[in-house]
């Protein structure tokens, strides 16, 4: 079964960065920038298509992606290509669009999935609600009851699940973590729960609270909008969340996972049927969204960022010091790429 697994998640990875080098083939396309190729696979060439628009259409052996080449994306490169086509001469706004058109279409593809998660088995109900509290477990010893609604946790607001799943796996400075909730009778109350440990054969600990979800589901279109609506931007500001936790410390480095410590959650969503892959695939596609909004060196957002200061400064930026810019935040990208898959592979063994 392993073979499908890694099959799976191939092919995820690979749609999902296709989807995004899509959206900025349209847009780069619609401006006017001179694309040389547009690749669906990485690797060697197995077919390729001069179109009338004289880009070449590729497919290559790998499915692990693909690619856009686009001429002058930093700086001017090539002596044959009209300078007006260079995307780097392009006026500051559509490179904007150019460099945040994958993004979006990652998101419009995360969305579509969502709606069809919904729309096809259910939209589950996304507020944080209690549906059973076991007997002896921290949440019961803290005072919590069956049908509890979590309002904040920390003083941090949960408006659903996901929100409150994020906050609850936080470090914080006590130990106990202080969650307010609405109790059936509509009283609130904010209770201080100090988790149990559970350690798994491989060594691994998780805060243990003694709680069930509530299972609702709904039924119809506009059910399935709201559901979507409300899992993605849950699962947006869960990334917000997970970034501030890195730099202040509540979340450590180990607790991120690479392509590596990804097998695990496709085998486990595989177990769970078609509606947990296609969820997953939809994380990812916000996640990877996500990521390359940040304004790092190397990222989509961090090309914005200098196409901003130019924009401020009145004047472009050298296109060497950018250059080598992007160049050391992907070499920063790469080191850490190999860190978490050693971290990965060393917690698999």
């Amino acid at each position: 079964m392993w073979i499908i697994y890694i099959i799976i998640l191939i092919l995820m990875l690979g749609i999902l960065v296709l989807v995004h080098e899509l959206g900025h083939f349209l847009v780069a396309k619609k401006c006017g920038v001179h694309i040389y190729e547009f690749s669906i696979g990485m690797g060697p060439v197995i077919f390729k298509h001069m179109g009338k628009d004289k880009i070449q259409y590729s497919i290559r052996a790998l499915p692990i992606g693909g690619f856009v080449q686009m001429a002058g994306e930093v700086m001017e490169d090539d002596d044959k290509v009209d300078k007006s086509r260079f995307m780097c001469n392009k006026p500051w706004w559509q490179r904007v669009l150019i460099l945040v058109a994958g993004v979006t279409m990652n998101f419009i593809t995360a969305f579509v999935l969502l709606f069809l998660i919904a729309i096809i088995w259910g939209a589950n109900s996304t507020t944080p609600k209690i549906a059973k509290v076991q007997e002896g477990s921290a949440y019961s010893l803290a005072g919590g009851r069956d049908g509890d609604v979590i309002l904040a946790v920390d003083n941090k607001k949960t408006s659903t699940w996901d929100r409150a799943q994020v906050l609850l796996t936080l470090d914080n400075k006590k130990e106990y973590y202080e969650i307010k909730v609405r109790h059936e009778d509509n009283t609130e109350e904010t209770l201080k729960v100090k988790p149990q440990e559970s350690v798994d054969a491989e060594g691994n600990k998780t805060k243990v609270f003694g709680v069930s979800i509530a299972s609702e589901k709904s039924y119809g279109l506009g059910a399935s909008i709201k559901y979507a609506a409300s899992k993605f931007t849950s699962i947006y500001e869960s990334m917000f969340t997970i970034i501030g936790g890195l730099f202040t410390g509540k979340l450590g480095v180990n607790s991120l996972s690479g392509p590596v410590g990804m097998y695990s959650v496709v085998e486990q969503s595989f177990a769970l049927g078609l509606a947990q892959i296609i969820y997953l695939t939809a994380y990812i596609s916000i996640n990877l969204g996500f990521m390359n909004l940040l304004p790092f060196p190397a990222f989509d957002g961090g090309h914005v960022v200098f196409i901003i200061i130019e924009k401020l400064r009145g004047k472009p930026i050298d296109k060497n010091i950018e250059g080598w810019c992007h160049a050391i935040g992907f070499l920063i990208l790469m080191l850490l790429m190999i860190f978490i898959t050693i971290k990965d592979i060393v917690n698999i063994f």
